[in-house]
């Protein structure tokens, strides 16, 4: 299925799922999306899982939400941040965010590129940085992005039921998130 086909674009309120309408979920799609005007919050009101790619900025008013930014908006290695957000922050929205061109896609075929950066932007060892690509990028290839957000929010559904969770996508040529059609 081609990318655009498996997105829904929010360009207007009526095009926020009505399951997410007036839910934190909705709101960072009306900031973001629709430029409303910022609210004054005291606590957060979500919690957002994004990348950690420089190419993405949400829009969104200060102490609107937590935000936790991983490679590939993988939260398996972030679940005590996320519980948390969850029982501390009491958070009970979590808007989990991928990108299109996301560096965590295919990650063997950086392998070369991501050794020598070691060796030479760090000072490490050949030997070592080869260690520890082996041994870390297995744990953090994602994958195509829309499926592993879409697993990441079945994962994170299951671990923590009584929350809200939508799965979303960010697209770096239009700076918009997109819901996942999740049929």
């Amino acid at each position: 299925m081609v990318l655009m086909e498996r997105l829904i674009l929010v360009n207007t309120y009526e095009d926020i799922l009505p399951a997410y309408m007036k839910t934190p979920i909705g709101l960072l799609l009306e900031y973001h999306n629709l430029s409303r005007k910022p609210d004054e919050y005291e606590k957060a009101q979500l919690l957002v899982g994004m990348c950690m790619d420089n190419r993405k900025h949400l829009h969104i008013p200060d102490n609107f939400a937590f935000i936790i930014r991983s490679g590939g908006a993988n939260l398996r290695y972030s679940e005590f941040k996320v519980s948390y957000a969850i029982s501390v922050g009491k958070v009970s929205h979590i808007a989990l965010i991928g990108h299109n061109h996301c560096g965590m896609v295919n990650l063997i075929e950086r392998k070369n590129e991501f050794i020598s950066g070691l060796v030479e932007t760090a000072g490490w060892k050949k030997e070592k940085a080869e260690e520890h690509f082996n041994t870390f990028a297995p744990m953090f290839e994602i994958g195509n992005e829309i499926d592993f957000i879409l697993s990441e929010t079945k994962r994170l559904r299951l671990r923590y039921p009584k929350i809200t969770i939508a799965p979303l996508m960010y697209l770096v040529e239009d700076n918009k998130l997109y819901f996942i059609n999740e049929d």
